[in-house]
């Protein structure tokens, strides 16, 4: 406004300007034109501003022209101005009537205060004093009343701490719990006192004081569960409104409790083998605490170990059975609800619960499991005894079946835990038993161990579970048909870990006196042996070959040992089984390992194939010992199978170290990849197999023999067995086992007896014999030739050497008979070989040795029972192709292969000049060539 009022023209000038016709537009372009610098603020000095424009060298024409505009814009803005004024006019006159108006109401309101004022002092001067300070007293005493009630409830209060402490003592943490919270509720109405909100913070205290030790009195229910004491903790939560923090305090009590028991148990054996002088494995951790457990104190650590887990795992399932009896009174329609909220968070704690406690099944059986499996794999058991690593087992697997129990769980982790350990043991102990077979078998004399003639595998120690519906040895979780279950056995007392010696008493009386024993004693002394009312069904019957349809021959029946004593060679002798006390040893293993494996399914293969390396090595001992002689195999009679020579070399290169050196203490030189592997075993020197008098170690070969017959017998009697528990992936290892290998152990007989045939008798002698005598006679001969008689003199010796043998061993009739067959069949191929060395025959040369012949087979059935002859026909065809002719001789010697090509050759010669010309006889030549250029 200042400037405004500064750039204001005098009232003459104005009045000239008013005077003067004015265009609106022209006068806003002068204002537009004045310096910005004019509107900018109050300070501005306007002189000092125009003189500081003048320039430097003044002309008066242009500051004339200068002032003329700066009129010229004073004169536009003072017009502006009062355009300005004139327009607002009429609005500054109402207000100023609006003003006048305001003033005249204001001196009116200062008469009304003024006689307020006056009327309030009349008001004042007419009440008394007297009725004001009754009125005051009076509200005073009403206070004071007040008063007294909140100093006695107060005092009531601050007496309460003594009960509340009675209270805790006698574990009354309901009434304990009820009366703080009342004496709470009181204090809160009367706060606003000093002293209560002490005595308040103190009842606060007390309180968490009470849930200290309700958390103390929960975590008592995890090793020792007791009924009224639990319910007093539970009905204490639920009047603090904390049913859900005490179910997961429970489960943390829980674990915490499953660490220091474990801890504890642990801590005391290896303090107690250390003398109780370290104090160092209080700090050590769980893991590193069980490598200091001693083998002597491993199973009674364990057993207690297990006890203690059982206790807590016990504790838990009466907690779940609590809250289920519980849950059933609550929900029973005589129980009342007294609102509906509050019956929905009941509902709500219960399902809570309910789903805590069950989840803490598994999450409470996952820690036993883990600090058991720490336990467990914490000792190397590598050299443990068997009995006592079946003994661990046998704790681990009850274990299992109370985790089973428990929560249904298939114990992986300890299923994987025994797993390994059972490899490493069982890997070792394997290894330590075939060292153990092989220095048996070097060490064997092969002499009859006497058995009972009634023997069965299962009146040995180690076959007892089989027979038995239960048996201390099997784990229980293999025994669904228990009515009850452990929790429920326990549930008022006893553990199922403890530790029971309870040793078979029963005395193993297999073993008989002598060879020889009668009927009556046999039937007196073991008429608990002849009842098989103990033997499980399955194990009774009678194994039957699925390829071949044969019932393998047991010593089980006693119709089988009285048919024996009819057929077998010696008759006054009772047939009992014929084995060795390597065989027994190998039957006791077999019985050993199959109580691991039905402890241990997870490493059934394992054990089953290591039971398969026991019978592997055994009848490659057989055979390495008895029956391998490169000559007689090498003669093409085929003696051996294809499928004995391949389960042999299959032995040979899967288990046989052949490259192995053994120093005088026996320790291996192996690489690691021969580990595995058993050297080859060696002969007992003490052991004669060259004297014929015996024929060659007859009774020892027998007693070889027979033992491993009778040991396949065994295995095949056991296969129902293994097959049910092989895992089924692996089952065709076990099919190919007893049809490659265990079905293959009679056949060890053919190459085992032929040594004994083959030096039996003396076939050298007879083919010199047979050269002497001429067969190109002119005229038919009723008299046999010699050599006849020396061979069946030769029978007759052998035959007396049998006997003799017999009065050693039983020589069973397969036996028997397989002795017979190989040295009839030598002896007629003798003859037969003896034909082919004839340079010249007749007619009647041939007629004379069917003569020979004939006589042979007259004498010898008188000798054997054996029907019929072996190789009859070999010889008899053989003597009658002589009388074939040229077309007939030919076909004859092409479907005739079994002989020899010296022998064909020899017909062929001997016929020539006879009824066989030159031609003729090359061209059967030929067609022996043709046969014989396949074979090269």
């Amino acid at each position: 406004m200042q400037k405004i009022k500064s750039f204001m023209i005098p009232q003459e000038e104005l009045r000239e300007l008013r005077e003067q016709p004015t265009d609106p537009q022209a006068e806003q372009e002068i204002i537009n034109s004045i310096d910005e610098v004019y509107f900018s603020n109050d300070s501005f000095d306007m002189v000092k501003y125009e003189l500081e424009k003048l320039p430097s060298v003044l002309s008066l024409q242009e500051l004339e022209q200068y002032r003329d505009r700066l009129k010229q814009q004073q004169a536009a803005v003072s017009k502006k101005v009062a355009d300005l004024i004139l327009e607002k006019q009429p609005s500054y006159v109402k207000e100023l009537d609006r003003v006048t108006s305001l003033q005249t109401s204001l001196q009116l309101a200062a008469v009304i205060c003024t006689n307020g004022r006056r009327h309030l002092n009349i008001a004042k001067e007419g009440f008394t004093q007297a009725s004001l300070g009754l009125l005051a007293n009076q509200r005073k005493r009403q206070l004071l009343i007040g008063l007294l009630k909140s100093l006695r409830t107060i005092k009531t209060l601050q007496r309460t701490d003594v009960r509340l402490s009675e209270m805790l003592e006698e574990e009354d943490y309901p009434g304990a719990i009820q009366l703080c919270l009342e004496c709470q509720k009181a204090a809160s109405t009367f706060k606003h006192y000093s002293c209560i909100s002490e005595l308040n913070s103190k009842l606060q205290d007390t309180l968490e004081q009470i849930e200290e030790q309700l958390d103390v009195a929960l975590s008592k229910i995890c090793k020792n569960f007791d009924v009224s004491h639990y319910t007093k903790v539970q009905q204490a939560y639920r009047l603090l409104g904390k049913t859900q923090t005490a179910m997961d305090q429970l489960h943390m009590h829980f674990t915490q409790a499953i660490h220091n028991t474990v801890f504890q148990v642990v801590l005391g054996y290896v303090e107690l083998c250390a003398g109780n002088t370290d104090t160092r494995f209080q700090k050590l951790q769980y893991k590193d605490l069980c490598m200091h457990i001693t083998s002597d104190s491993y199973i009674p650590c364990l057993a207690d170990l297990c006890k203690a887990l059982w206790e807590v795992m016990l504790s838990y399932y009466r907690t779940m059975e609590w809250h289920e009896k519980y849950d059933r009174d609550e929900t029973s329609p005589g129980s009342d609800c007294s609102s509906t909220v509050g019956s929905e968070e009941s509902n709500f704690d219960r399902s809570y619960v309910k789903k805590k406690l069950e989840h803490g099944l598994t999450r409470i059986w996952q820690d036993v499991q883990l600090k058991v499996k720490t336990y467990f794999l914490g000792t190397d058991m590598s050299s443990f005894k068997y009995d006592d690593f079946i003994f661990v087992l046998d704790i681990i697997s009850r274990l299992m079946q109370v985790g089973e129990e428990f929560c249904g769980s298939k114990s992986e982790v300890l299923q994987e835990s025994i797993r390994k350990q059972s490899v490493n043991y069982f890997k070792n102990y394997h290894r330590t038993r075939l060292e153990e077979l092989r220095m048996f078998l070097e060490n064997e004399t092969w002499e009859l161990c006497p058995v009972k003639s009634n023997f069965i595998i299962l009146q040995l120690h180690e076959f007892k579970f089989l027979g038995q519906s239960q048996s201390p040895s099997v784990s229980p979780s293999k025994h669904p048909s228990s009515a009850t279950s452990l929790f429920e056995q326990y549930c008022n007392g006893g553990n199922p870990f403890e530790i029971q010696a309870d040793k078979d008493d029963e005395t193993e009386d297999v073993l008989a006196a002598n060879g020889y024993e009668s009927d009556e004693l046999e039937k007196s002394a073991y008429q608990e042996y002849d009842s098989d009312s103990d033997v499980p069904e399955e194990l009774k019957r009678d194994y039957v070959d699925e390829q071949t349809g044969d019932a393998p021959v047991k010593s089980v029946s006693r119709e089988t040992l009285r048919s024996r004593k009819r057929s077998d060679y010696n008759l006054n002798k009772v047939n009992a089984p014929i084995l060795t006390n390597t065989t027994l040893n190998v039957i006791r293993l077999v019985g050993k390992y199959m109580q691991m494996m039905t402890i241990l399914k997870p490493i059934a293969f394992d054990v089953i194939h290591c039971m398969s390396q026991l019978f592997d090595y055994y009848l490659y001992a057989v055979y390495t010992f008895f029956g391998r002689n490169d000559t007689y195999e090498s003669s093409g009679l085929g003696l051996s199978s294809s499928r004995l020579r391949t389960t042999l070399n299959r032995i040979q290169e899967s288990l046989i170290d052949m490259e192995v050196s053994t120093d005088a203490s026996g320790t291996l030189t192996a690489s690691e990849e021969r580990k595995e592997k058993v050297p080859s075993p060696h002969l007992s020197h003490l052991v004669d197999l060259t004297t014929s008098e015996t024929l060659f170690g007859l009774a020892q070969r027998v007693v070889a023999t027979e033992s491993l017959v009778f040991l396949a017998e065994q295995f095949e009697f056991l296969q129902t067995h293994l097959d049910s528990v092989m895992p089924a992936a692996k089952k065709p290892f076990l099919q190919q086992f007893y049809s490659q290998t265990v079905s293959t152990a009679s056949e060890l007989r053919k190459p085992i007896y032929w040594i004994v045939a083959a030096k039996a008798i003396d076939y050298e002698q007879m083919l010199l014999l047979m050269a002497n005598v001429k067969w190109d006679v002119k005229e038919i001969m009723s008299q046999h030739n010699m050599y006849i008689d020396a061979l069946l003199k030769e029978f007759e010796e052998f035959n007396k050497r049998l006997t003799e043998v017999s009065k050693q061993v039983r020589i069973p009739l397969p036996v028997s008979n397989t002795l017979w067959e190989h040295c009839i069949r030598l002896a007629n191929r003798t003859i037969v070989e003896g034909y082919a060395n004839v340079k010249k025959c007749s007619n009647e040369g041939r007629a004379l040795m069917q003569l020979d012949f004939q006589q042979f087979l007259l004498k010898l059935e008188k000798l054997t029972d054996l029907r019929p002859i072996p190789d009859k026909e070999f010889v008899e065809t053989y003597i009658k192709a002589y009388y074939l002719t040229e077309n007939d001789m030919e076909r004859w010697i092409k479907e005739h292969r079994e002989y020899s090509t010296k022998q064909l050759t020899n017909l062929v010669n001997v016929c020539l000049g006879s009824h066989i010309n030159k031609k003729a006889r090359q061209k059967l030549l030929a067609a022996i060539d043709d046969l014989e250029r396949p074979k090269r």
